[in-house]
């Protein structure tokens, strides 16, 4: 049994081991992918096999310890990383980062389907919306954020957005006015948020939504007009979390091949 569970064991290490290096890969992998949350895994030891329970002992019976021998390791948890990331200036008036809790609401125009994302590269659309490159429109206390009509005899030159969120359009006649503000969702618990790709979160009942609210207020962060959060991989971190990886998922090989070299002596004793 004590063969059987090396074999045991050893596999279950590979394997273990095999999921970490999915997940540093793919954490490494988006290194450079705008808003990326990376993830990192936590392990478990296996059903132990109990040879002796300990005792208390009475004296003058000695206390005795326990006997048990493992039988390996396993997944514990795969979970995300939502620490802030760098803040990098674009310049473009478009691109919003977000400097603290809170992650933007988009939604799908052709199905309503409603995401949140970290990812602030948005766009302005034909139709004055912004949107993620998908086009899903970014929304705000009066819906989805889009550049108003301008007043008459007027043109739009520019638009700002302040760091709570707050959109104000400029026309060419000199005059300004407020026209949405973005709004922020946070949750009690981001780590059951479902990563859909496209920079994209669903499971939002799962996570606790916290009701919507302006940047800067109800624990939200603060937004920035013109820059980009970068992914928050730390590769120095990565690389070495590789290393012990591969060399535990080595290791874990090794158990299995000495297991089977020992399981074969034993067969070559009846000849």
């Amino acid at each position: 049994m004590a063969l059987l569970n090396s074999f045991t064991s050893g596999v279950s290490a590979v394997k273990t081991f095999g999921k970490s290096l999915e997940v540093i890969g793919d954490n490494i992998a988006n290194v450079n992918t705008t808003g990326f949350k990376g993830s990192r895994t936590t392990n478990q030891d296996n059903f132990s096999q109990t040879f002796e329970r300990s005792s208390a002992g009475v004296d003058p019976v000695p206390a005795t310890f326990a006997m048990q021998v493992g039988s390996g390791t396993s997944v514990a948890s795969i979970s995300q990383k939502f620490i802030q990331g760098v803040l990098s200036t674009t310049g473009s008036p478009a691109d919003i980062g977000i400097a603290g809790n809170g992650f933007f609401q988009v939604i799908n125009p052709l199905n309503n389907e409603t995401f949140v994302s970290r990812a602030g590269d948005f766009r302005v659309d034909n139709q004055g919306f912004f949107t993620t490159p998908q086009g899903y429109r970014l929304q705000g206390k009066a819906g989805d954020i889009k550049l108003a009509t301008p007043p008459e005899d007027a043109t739009l030159e520019s638009y700002s957005i302040n760091s709570t969120g707050v959109l104000r359009e400029y026309y060419s006649d000199g005059t300004s006015k407020e026209t949405n503000t973005i709004v922020l969702q946070n949750f009690t618990n981001p780590n059951a948020l479902m990563k859909t790709g496209m920079n994209l979160f669903t499971g939002m009942d799962a996570a606790g939504p916290i009701e919507a609210a302006q940047a800067g207020t109800a624990g939200l962060g603060l937004v920035k007009q013109g820059t980009l959060e970068l992914s928050n991989v730390d590769l120095t971190q990565e690389f070495s979390d590789l290393i012990l990886a591969q060399r535990a998922f080595q290791a874990g090989s090794r158990v299995i091949t000495v297991s089977d070299s020992v399981m074969e002596e034993i067969v070559n004793l009846k000849r």
